[in-house]
């Protein structure tokens, strides 16, 4: 869609410089989505007269183009836009396959899910990292029991490389490793992408048979930025069965299927289905709800991965620091079915 949108802006030429937007390095950014468009122009004048006019042209060609969408044009004035940097020195071309995680809304247990696929995916025999790409609220150090990790950097090729953390064999990167714990991370939007960035690009992977990325709940820039940094092999979405999660899966699904998007879905994730007691082990109680995830994975073609039961030994390995998957041969088995499976669909699309 960034590409389109330049095509777009490229039309308008400043009366003034006699340059297209786009080839006189005006256009800032572009943050885009089916839903919201928003651009940023720096013009090089203060108080250009040319501003509103130029402000109203581009709103005008995208509203025209996008329909759909809530288009904001943000005219910035004095000094230029930067211009688009050399491509970026990459870490990641020893990774074979990224796996990304998401989920519709918080509190469907997705940093849980993300990390006890990492351990059973590592039983199975592959190379795994996790790439903690919640900035705003990073679990994964704790799931692994390396919160006091300090990441050291070592330099190569004239480029400062990050040693990530390494635990029950998982490679781990996380912002969590550069803030304190009681720290709010009040970041703007820049701000956060540009960590992401470094952390993607800078962060001494090696060689991985699967990079599992841990997005933040819902939809907006960090996944778009995500997208566009790294080679997304497919997405996996955690939900768990009450309708009100079930409908944010929708809007999940829907960004990576968008045309502009294009990342398969492997399927969704079910959590905390039901609890079973130890006690009785035949009996199933849903306790928020039956099937929902199942309900709208038939209903719109997507496959139900599987459904992960409420164990007491999930909960306490998230705290303990150790992921149940690697300690509890019940939630082992339950996620190396769902890893077997996605794996499948992944290389099946190789």
């Amino acid at each position: 869609m960034d590409k389109e949108i330049k095509k777009l802006l490229a039309q308008i030429v400043h009366p003034e410089t006699e340059q297209n937007l786009v080839a006189g390095g005006m256009v800032e950014q572009i943050v885009a989505d089916n839903e919201k468009i928003n651009v940023v122009i720096r013009l090089a004048k203060t108080r250009d007269p040319f501003a509103v006019k130029i402000k109203n042209q581009a709103e005008e060609l995208i509203r025209t183009a996008y329909p759909q969408a809530t288009v904001m044009v943000t005219i910035k004035e004095g000094g230029t836009a930067p211009r688009p940097e050399p491509k970026q020195k990459t870490t990641t071309g020893g990774i074979a396959k990224v796996i990304a995680v998401a989920s519709g809304k918080g509190g469907v247990g997705k940093s849980t899910v993300t990390a006890n696929l990492a351990i059973a995916l590592r039983n199975m025999g592959f190379r795994v990292g996790i790439l903690d790409a919640d900035i705003y609220g990073p679990s994964q150090p704790k799931m692994f029991g390396v919160e006091d990790y300090l990441p050291e950097a070592v330099r190569e090729e004239d480029t400062d490389r990050i040693i990530p953390a390494e635990s029950m064999d998982i490679k781990l990167m996380s912002i969590g490793f550069f803030i304190q714990p009681t720290d709010a991370l009040l970041w703007r939007g820049a701000m956060a992408v540009n960590a992401l960035k470094q952390l993607i690009h800078q962060t001494k992977w090696g060689t991985l048979d699967f990079l599992l990325t841990d997005l933040p709940p819902g939809t907006g820039d960090i996944h778009l930025s995500i997208i566009g940094e790294l080679k997304i092999d497919a997405a996996v979405i955690v939900s768990t069965p009450q309708q009100v999660a079930v409908a944010d899966v929708i809007r999940g699904v829907e960004l990576f299927r968008n045309e502009n998007v294009n990342i398969p879905v492997a399927g969704i994730i079910e959590n905390m289905a039901y609890f079973t007691p130890e006690e009785l082990p035949e009996n199933r109680y849903y306790i928020f709800g039956k099937g929902g995830a199942r309900r709208y994975a038939e209903e719109n073609g997507v496959n139900l991965l599987g459904e992960i039961p409420i164990i007491q030994s999930i909960m306490e390995g998230s705290d303990e620091g150790s992921p149940a998957a690697g300690i509890d041969s019940r939630v082992e088995k339950e996620y190396r079915q769902i890893a077997e499976k996605i794996v499948e669909k992944v290389l099946k699309s190789c």
